[in-house]
């Protein structure tokens, strides 16, 4: 039991203990956010610290892999690279903890505005008591200087008149003295009372708040100790990796890897030339003994040089055995000259210099020019256009990975293009229909208001052939079974949500321009992660690729490090000041990184661990589409707050080494897992209100938007970052004047307002006005469509989250984040 310190020292002449122990709780508040940004701060340091040793380990991956020390630098790399993981992991670590501490900090609010409401009475008894103190001691003074009066008129000999009157006054004067003792008395009881309680609620509250902030302390002290052990560990492992690397395992291991061969050239004996036998038949000829790259190749005239060319017409390049019958008329036959000899292209000097084991000074005839012969044949077409033809087997493949959407039906002609078929169009609703509809998603406020407008959509989309596709079609994948940890189970659609079949299109991707970053490469800028909630018709994943080292070096036994990225999408419409008008959309998907050495632990093994995550709050969700071709889920869970699913292993492996065959480079293959629609209620689910009102007159227009920030939408609540409001203004605006400043752009006839972050630190917790006044040339203005965006980094709209469920992986990363869609007010 704590000595109850604050009911023995906060009492005091003027009775202000109160005051400062409520203001000592509100600054325990204060001390939980700065300790909370101060982990923050922490980890964003741990964060730099891990991507700039993964840079590190990319360049020592780099480094030269040739000679006796090449292998030294795989040490260099795995360790580093661990050593990156380490910070990584202690990054994800503290993220953990600042969610616990604003976990606290919330209900550290909820607390104090309890305790505020429950010492209100005390507050009321020490404003009493203070009261009464200031009238006691006035009266007190009142009384004193009416007894000095009423004694000074009797030494001066006053008439019994005055001495009568200044008797009563004395009579008073103690009347109301001795009242204000007495009520001083019954006030100076309650405070006591109410102030004994207060204190010792207060040193409670202090008591409570010391305890957690020293137990998130513990925690933080615990994983930076914990941190620091795992890279005593890996330092452990590189000097044991050094001390094992010896000098004579590196001179070893050039010998066996490099080596030419352990036959030492043998013997020739001297044999005497017969004259007889030389002279008959003999052609003069050179020979070298082996050719060197970059020099004149001498000509010989030996019958042996026709052999070599028949042998090279007849493979054409190739291994033996790994053709069947060769084409010799269209076969790559090499050029010969009029004596007989091949024609060796000119060879690039540089070329010749890094490809050469000898110098280019080794080379005599450098500055003689050399005979080539280069022969360009047509590409062939097919039906104008300029793809290769290509095998029946080729195209069984292809046609078996198209899954065509059940509708509508599209009948293609005889001979149709694939081009032909992106270029149907399908008209499109007008903004009013679509509005009425509530299909937010095709409303562009930044476009052209036609209503007869169409726009092009297409209806077929085919994978371009530098992008793998997913590897197996919808009709021939097999459920694989479930994890041994939980019972086998019949594969069908998902209960409780409605569950569409949902498609995957990727970004088309050209051999003129690099892939695109991936959303979750930690070593690319923050703002990497693209927003991407359409829905499209195609069924190939979309995989983005990173161009960052890898963070991990994985082995088998290791668990698996993915990270997962939560992006969401909010259009809103606004009209008016009735809530009940808003319509609200969101929507999001979900993607899982895999990092490229992942792949090779896949291949290598004949069943690797099957990924399972279960994703929680799925009641806030309204429909799952997951990627039928590798997620598989279980329909018969009775929580409908949680959904248990699991990837196809041999489908995802598939992709996946499809998807590092044709980008070796890439460190890590994105591939998007399910998209989903999340529950709105109005305008409650709107991370930002927005009311706007027009004054249109003749010659000027007066426009106002309120906005207010609405923390309760996001799970948690984060800052609203990049926020831009757009409005068009018609009517030949000459002038304007706004409030805060605003950019008018003439051309467009649109003015821009570019506000700060957004959030419950914002003045006047995030609400405010746009005000501004145009002079106009051609009014009146016609109210027009107004046009926010915003981007929020660290929340979700939909609260949904996800968590690995079995052993065999671990969550490296988990990114939310959410952004406006189409996000517009009427008046």
């Amino acid at each position: 039991m704590i000595t109850p310190y604050f009911l023995e020292n906060f009492w005091g002449d003027k009775n202000n203990g109160f005051d400062v122990l409520y203001h000592n709780m509100k600054h325990g508040q204060i001390s939980s956010k700065e300790l909370s940004d101060f982990i923050r701060e922490r980890a964003t340091i741990e964060e730099t610290y891990s991507r700039s040793m993964t840079k590190l380990a990319k360049t020592a991956s780099n480094c030269s892999q040739l000679g006796t020390f090449a292998p030294v630098w795989d040490v260099f790399k795995q360790s580093t690279e661990k050593l990156a993981a380490c910070h990584m992991e202690l990054v994800r670590k503290l993220q953990e903890l600042i969610k616990e501490v604003q976990k606290y900090v919330e209900e550290q609010a909820k607390n104090h505005k309890k305790t505020k409401e429950e010492v209100a009475s005390t507050l009321e008894a020490v404003q009493n008591i203070q009261s009464v103190s200031q009238t006691l001691q006035k009266s007190k003074e009142n009384y004193v200087n009416k007894m000095l009066e009423q004694e000074r008129m009797r030494k001066e000999g006053a008439t019994q008149r005055d001495l009568d009157k200044a008797g009563l006054k004395v009579k008073k004067a103690t009347e109301s003295y001795k009242a204000y003792v007495e009520k001083y008395a019954t006030a100076k009881t309650e405070f006591e009372q109410r102030m004994t309680e207060t204190a010792q609620k207060f040193q409670g509250i202090e008591e409570e708040h010391v305890m957690r902030m020293q137990e998130i302390i513990h925690s933080y002290s615990q994983s930076v100790e914990e941190t620091h052990a795992q890279i005593g560990e890996v330092q452990h492992e590189f000097v044991n990796n050094m001390e094992n690397t010896s000098v004579e395992s590196l001179i070893q291991k050039l010998a066996e890897s490099k080596g030419t061969g352990k036959e030492r050239p043998g013997p020739i004996e001297f044999e005497e030339c017969n004259v007889s036998i030389a002279t008959e038949g003999a052609k003069p000829r050179k020979r070298k003994t082996f050719a060197i790259p970059g020099r004149r190749r001498d000509k010989d005239t030996d019958s042996t040089e026709s052999a070599e060319v028949e042998a090279v017409n007849a493979s054409n390049g190739a291994p033996p055995g790994f053709y069947g019958a060769i084409d010799l008329h269209n076969a790559n036959v090499p050029q010969l000259d009029e004596e007989g000899f091949c024609i060796r292209p000119e060879v690039n000097e540089n070329d010749a210099k890094e490809n050469s084991f000898y110098s280019s000074s080794d080379s005599e005839d450098e500055d003689e020019p050399r005979k080539f012969h280069v022969q360009i044949k047509p590409v062939q077409t097919n039906n104008g256009t300029h793809q290769q033809k290509v095998t029946i087997d080729e195209l069984k493949a292809s046609i078996g990975n198209i899954t065509l959407s059940p509708t509508p039906a599209v009948h293609m002609k005889k001979n149709q293009s694939s081009d032909e078929l992106t270029r149907h169009k399908i008209p499109q609703p007008s903004f009013n229909d679509r509005l009425a509809c509530n299909d937010l998603l095709s409303l562009d406020p930044f476009g052209p208001t036609s209503t007869g407008s169409s726009s092009p959509l297409p209806h077929l989309s085919v994978p371009p052939p530098n992008r793998p596709t997913t590897p197996l079609g919808t009709a021939a994948i097999v459920p694989p079974p479930r994890p041994l940890s939980r019972p086998k189970l019949p594969v069908v659609k998902l209960t409780g949500i409605n569950e569409a079949g949902l498609s995957f299109s990727p970004p088309k991707l050209s051999n003129s321009s690099p892939p695109p970053a991936a959303p979750l490469a930690r070593a690319e800028s923050s703002s990497s992660l693209s927003s991407n909630t359409s829905l499209t018709t195609s069924n190939t994943p979309t995989v983005g690729i990173s161009r960052g080292p890898s963070p991990v070096t994985l082995a088998s036994q290791d668990a698996l490090p993915i990270a997962v990225a939560f992006t969401e999408s909010v259009n809103a419409y606004f009209k008016g000041a009735d809530p009940s008008k808003c319509i609200v959309k969101i929507t999001g998907d979900m993607t899982l990184s895999f990092p490229s050495g992942i792949i090779k632990i896949f291949t290598s093994s004949l069943s690797p661990a099957v990924l399972s995550f279960k994703l929680s709050n799925t009641s806030r969700l309204e429909q799952i589409m997951p990627n039928q071709q590798l997620l598989h889920s279980d329909s018969s869970q009775g929580d409908t707050n949680t959904k248990d699913f699991w990837l196809n292993m041999s489908a995802l492996t598939a992709y996946l080494r499809k998807s590092s065959e044709q980008n070796p480079a890439a460190s890590y293959y994105n591939v998007d897992i399910l998209k989903y629609q999340a529950c709105s209620n109005g305008i409650q689910s709107t991370p930002l209100n927005l009311v706007v009102y027009w004054k249109c007159a003749p010659t000027t227009t007066d426009l106002r938007v309120d906005y207010r920030y609405n923390p309760e939408a996001m799970q948690p609540p984060a800052a609203l970052t990049n926020l831009q409001v757009l409005v068009p203004v018609n009517g030949g605006v000459t002038s304007m004047q706004s409030l805060p400043n605003a950019i008018w752009n003439a051309e467009q006839s649109k003015t821009l307002w570019k506000l700060s972050d957004l959030s419950v630190k914002s003045d006047n917790e995030g609400s405010g006005s746009l005000r501004a006044k145009f002079e106009l040339s051609d009014g009146p203005s016609i109210p027009a469509t107004l046009a926010v965006q915003f981007f929020s980094e660290g929340s979700t709209l939909s609260g949904v989250d996800m968590e690995l469920v079995g052993s065999g992986y671990r969550l490296s990363l988990n990114k939310k984040r959410f952004t406006s869609g189409r996000y517009m007010a009427d008046c």
